[in-house]
């Protein structure tokens, strides 16, 4: 039964499952704090020092991808002149997640998640060095191995940090704030990175960006290594690895529970139209003629554009589980709007806002359904459900930057970029009209966020 399917059915009031999340640490609570008496993300930095490191590690992560991603980009294209390799960097950013998820997502919930992420961290060390060896056309290949590497094991650190969230936060309303700003975070580190890492490539060479990457990496591991409470709930025994029958598992829970159903579909919605993620510096380059300059741009508008949405989505659907849903569809639909805006000019200022709007949309999106996960599933099967989540999500994103890719080599960017910002907006609005009956429901019953198990 696919997950749309079930979607159609979920007009029963009855077929709402009511579970809550648990946090690791005895005495912690789930409510959800009242509307007017949020925590704001400084203060939760500045109160709670096991998030703050995780945060800090994320921080330093990310702006090393951006580092890299600039400067490979740059070289592939120099070295080859395709736009289809282009694109095809970001692909391999995106499949070797999808098929290292199953286990991944297993051994997020059945290890320690912290060495999971220090382990990793130090792998992709070697991984982001790879990226030196790209020196000519006959060694770009090169670029793919490295990029694959680091996505396969990114895979491993992705759900270990988002299944974490809630246990090393104290109650619902730290681990709303520290979704949302980890979220942000991600679009900051876009700008910012992008920005930055185009300039820190100019004035020191390729190369060093490369470098960077890697010590960011290192940085990362020692950051994680700093937190001291458990990121994961004591298990009586971890068992073998069982990575089919696990997310068998995974699955059989997310069809038990049409809400946990509703958001694993809604990043996958998003997706479909996500294909344009890997042609907006060609668009920028080529249709715009703008060169790396324009290209910046586009990516840092993309960056705020992210960084707002999470903060904007959290503060929109309050503590209603319905308004989260339609939160997440109305979302895709500004992410379909503001590419559509973008692919029909040639003036850089409405490119910027186009990109910048479509990314409140898709920043939303991604913070609110993620959100909704770490709230509605037990630590047990966390792990598994947030990369099934980020897998099958990524698989749909992968395919479709492979689309758009295509498209655009054997037609243009622009056509590329208006139809799959087309397709977005149509995904989002079946998914709307699916979910009305599930939406409605909650609403009669008044579901929250943070509902106590039935």
């Amino acid at each position: 039964m696919t997950a749309f399917s079930v979607l159609l059915a979920a007009g029963s009031r009855s077929a709402i499952p009511s579970v809550v999340s648990r946090s690791c640490t005895p005495g912690h609570t789930t409510q959800v704090a009242e509307q007017g008496k949020r925590l704001n993300s400084l203060e939760l930095l500045r109160s709670n020092k096991q998030l703050r490191f995780l945060f800090i590690a994320q921080v330093v992560s990310f702006m090393g991808d951006w580092f890299a991603y600039v400067a490979i980009t740059g070289r592939v294209q120099d070295l080859t002149g395709s736009n289809f390799l282009v694109s095809l960097l970001s692909v391999l950013e995106m499949l070797p997640y999808f098929l290292m998820s199953p286990i991944a997502g297993s051994v997020a919930d059945r290890f320690d998640r912290r060495r999971i992420v220090i382990v990793t961290s130090l792998a992709q060390v070697i991984a982001a060095l790879g990226m030196l060896l790209v020196r000519s056309e006959s060694t770009v290949f090169i670029s793919f191995i490295s990029v694959s590497l680091i996505a396969g094991l990114a895979a491993f650190v992705a759900p270990a940090v988002q299944a974490a969230i809630p246990n090393l936060a104290r109650n619902a309303d730290e681990t709303r704030t520290a979704t949302s700003l980890f979220g942000a975070m991600w679009g900051v580190m876009a700008a910012v990175g992008s920005g930055v890492g185009g300039l820190f490539a100019w004035a020191f060479g390729r190369d060093a960006a490369f470098i960077a990457n890697a010590v960011s990496f290192i940085a990362a591991a020692l950051a994680v290594a700093m937190v001291s409470l458990p990121m994961q709930l004591e298990r009586k025994s971890t068992g073998r690895m069982r990575p089919i029958a696990d997310t068998i598992e995974a699955i059989r829970f997310a069809r038990k529970d049409r809400v946990v159903l509703a958001l694993l579909a809604s990043k996958t919605t998003a997706a479909i139209g996500m294909g344009v993620l890997g042609i907006i510096v060609v668009f920028a380059r080529e249709e715009l003629n703008s060169g790396d300059a324009g290209s910046g741009l586009l990516l840092t508008a993309r960056g705020i554009g992210a960084a707002l949405g999470p903060v904007i989505g959290v503060r929109l659907i309050g503590t209603s589980m319905s308004r989260l849903l339609t939160v997440c569809a109305v979302s895709g639909i500004v992410f379909g709007a503001g590419y559509t805006f973008a692919s029909t000019t040639h003036l850089m200022v409405f490119a910027v806002i186009g990109v910048m709007v479509a990314h409140l949309g898709a920043g939303g999106e991604w913070a609110i359904s993620t959100l909704g996960l770490q709230l509605r599933c037990p630590d047990e099967v966390r792990g598994r459900i947030m990369a099934a989540d980020y897998a099958v999500a990524t698989l749909v994103l992968a395919l479709a930057g492979l689309g758009a890719g295509a498209l655009a080599e054997f037609a243009s960017v622009r056509l590329a970029l208006f139809v799959f910002a087309l397709a977005s907006t149509i995904a989002a609005v079946v998914y709307l009209a699916l979910t009305r009956g599930l939406r409605r429901a909650l609403a009669a019953e008044g579901v929250t966020l943070a509902s106590p198990m039935s």
